[in-house]
């Protein structure tokens, strides 16, 4: 069994990278959409305790997910396996780990909040594609560093 070496710098970084791009994803670029899609006031904030409650979780399930995601990166890469560096292009390579973990993971759940929560394809659509590029983020600083 090889042993897998994890960059918890690269961790670190992609949590923020990770936490910032849902800022932007669900605040400025579809913040109001989305919450028109939750049934919930667009323009009603926060309180202070839920939006630090909120932002802790949301750090939590960054991490979680970079973790889990660097130990994924790891096992499929040769080099792990005494096999060589990875052929082709690093790019492809955290895009493909990134298509295939959406796919495989996200993408049913998305689907199962529109099949069960009667939610619309318009909150499906803000939801998955927000998964998969905060994947991608998450898959490119993890190969890179």
């Amino acid at each position: 069994m090889p042993e897998i070496e994890i960059n918890f710098l690269a961790i670190g970084i992609a949590v923020i990278a990770t936490f910032f791009f849902g800022f932007i994803w669900y605040t400025p670029l579809f913040g109001k959409a989305w919450a028109k899609e939750m049934g919930m006031d667009p323009d009603a904030k926060p309180s202070g305790g839920h939006m630090a409650r909120g932002m802790i979780m949301m750090i939590a399930g960054n991490f979680f997910m970079a973790y889990v995601f660097a130990h994924n990166l790891a096992v499929w890469n040769p080099a792990t396996w005494g096999q060589g560096p990875i052929e082709g292009s690093l790019f492809m390579f955290a895009f493909s780990a990134s298509f295939f973990t959406w796919l495989g993971f996200f993408l049913p759940s998305d689907l199962s909040v529109v099949a069960w929560e009667q939610k619309s394809w318009k909150l499906f659509g803000i939801n998955t594609v927000y998964h998969f590029l905060a994947l991608l983020i998450a898959a490119l600083i993890l190969v890179y560093m």
